[in-house]
């Protein structure tokens, strides 16, 4: 800082320059070094819009920083007078809330089902703790009027049971929609519909902070996995004690991400003082980087799907689909027990061994393994395993598979020179076949309790190798 003073002293001697310039350019210097932020995802449909505008785009990110302070510790509530349309909020704070705000469309209307969806794929118990609150961000209450008896005919029993709400915010609330800045080079009308957007998130946002412990954000055109919310507590279960902003659990726009109903409050003020900036997605993206949520925390499968054909934005075709979703993503999510993972293989920059066994959307690359070479899983406590199921390879790169190697299970864990545990027996279950294996009834092939899980190369290979997941199922989760 002295040497930046030091040479602003000097400037001053140049009688031909002015200070003003000198100054601009070292403020926009000092904001540069205090913030930085990356953008990692976007919207696919929207990612030649970035390209166009990425300068704008990072520009804008130097206010957000210096406005967001002001939310940091930010608690209370918008000043909304919300009209209840259907049903009204129980007493008792539920585990989920899934909040889901429509507007009237040019062609189909999605609403109705994914209502059914999210209804039709949860148990009874899971029903319990469940709480669905639609925003009809709508002015014309005609059609507002329509639409809430047709949801009141068919799911009359779940507002009775006090797990459906429908509401509404007046249009006065609402702040100027017109003349707004053109980012991006949008058209007037999508700049006035994705900011409106913006708002009636927000406002829906505020009404939901209080209901529950957890929120679940979803678009009025989805539908979902079955025991989805039993899915979403099994990741939470497994994320304990670590931090997170965000969970994802689809990978299209605002679709099946996750929040701390705690965090509702600030984010819905987010939306608000930013809402004719950018589309919402991309200001969910900004606001867990505020809070220190660098990386998106994807899930896989998704338990979220979209479904709708038209878009809400002049009744496009929209032809958007999550490949990662599964009907029964339940059964496909596993357990992973707490372990410790280390292999021999050369690893390549930071695509460490410790993200083959996570179950975020994160992956180990490494280096040509040669013969002998092993990725080794030692859990913390034996466990009695049912099923193990290895990938290697992606569909960017279908040649950094494993094409021969051996899948181990190893007891008799014991403590290393280094520190570290290893086991001193293993028994080998199966061979890989084109870069992946599966072994089912673990559990009934083997007389012990797993302590280990190895891969072992049996024959080098020229090409890399990734491991895109090691996933275990346990004996004692599948009986609940």
């Amino acid at each position: 800082m002295r040497l930046v003073w030091k040479w602003l002293d000097k400037a001053r001697c140049l009688r031909k320059r002015s200070i003003i310039p000198i100054l601009v350019i070292l403020t926009t210097l000092l904001l540069f070094i205090n913030y930085i932020e990356e953008d990692g995802y976007v919207l696919e449909e929207d990612k030649c819009q970035v390209r166009e505008a990425s300068s704008v785009h990072r520009l804008g990110s130097e206010r957000y920083l210096h406005t967001f302070k002001d939310l940091t510790n930010f608690t209370g509530s918008i000043n909304v007078t919300y009209g209840y349309l259907a049903g009204n909020p129980l007493p008792r704070k539920k585990y989920l809330t899934i909040g889901l705000s429509s507007v009237k469309r040019r062609r189909g209307n999605y609403l109705a089902e994914t209502i059914r969806s999210i209804f039709e794929q949860s148990s009874f118990e899971e029903l319990a703790e469940l709480l669905v609150v639609v925003h009809l961000a709508e002015a014309d209450l005609a059609w507002c009027e329509a639409l809430v008896n047709e949801i009141s005919r068919r799911f009359a029993h779940h507002i009775i049971a006090g797990r459906l709400l429908i509401i509404h915010a007046p249009e006065e609330f609402y702040p100027p929609l017109d003349g707004l800045k053109r980012n991006y080079n949008d058209p007037d009308d999508r700049v006035r519909f994705r900011s409106k957007q913006n708002v009636d998130y927000a406002f829906l946002l505020n009404f939901c902070s209080n209901l529950s412990t957890y929120y679940m954000m979803l678009e009025d055109d989805v539908r979902c996995s079955k025991n989805f919310l039993s899915a979403l507590k099994k990741v939470i279960s497994s994320r304990e004690g670590s931090y997170w902003v965000t969970l994802e659990f689809s990978k299209l726009g605002y679709i099946g991400k996750l929040y701390h109903s705690r965090d509702l409050p600030r984010l819905a003020a987010f939306l608000l003082m930013f809402y004719q900036e950018m589309p919402c997605d991309w200001l969910l993206i900004h606001f867990r980087g505020l809070l220190a949520q660098r990386e998106p925390i994807r899930f896989k499968p998704s338990l979220f799907q979209h479904m709708g054909y038209y878009s809400s934005y002049r009744g496009a075709e929209n032809k958007l689909k999550d490949d990662d979703f599964e009907e029964d993503a339940l059964d496909n999510l596993p357990d992973n027990p707490p372990a410790t993972t280390t292999t021999n293989i050369n690893v390549f920059e930071g695509y460490v061994a410790a993200k083959a066994y996570s179950s975020v959307d994160e992956y180990f690359w490494g280096k040509a393994p040669s013969t002998g070479d092993v990725f080794i899983v030692t859990l913390h406590q034996p466990a009695k395993i049912s099923r193990i199921r290895v990938a290697t390879g992606t569909d960017e790169r279908r040649d950094d598979v494993l094409r021969h190697g051996a899948l181990e299970v190893g007891e008799k864990a014991v403590g290393t020179k280094k520190g570290g545990r290893q086991c001193s027996a293993y028994v080998t279950l199966a061979e890989f076949k084109d870069g992946s294996v599966e072994v089912a009834d673990v559990d009934r092939k083997i007389s012990f309790d797993v302590e280990c899980v190895r891969i072992v190369v049996t024959a080098g290979q020229k090409d890399w190798l990734i491991i895109r997941s090691i996933s275990l199922w346990t004996t004692q989760n599948n009986n609940l």
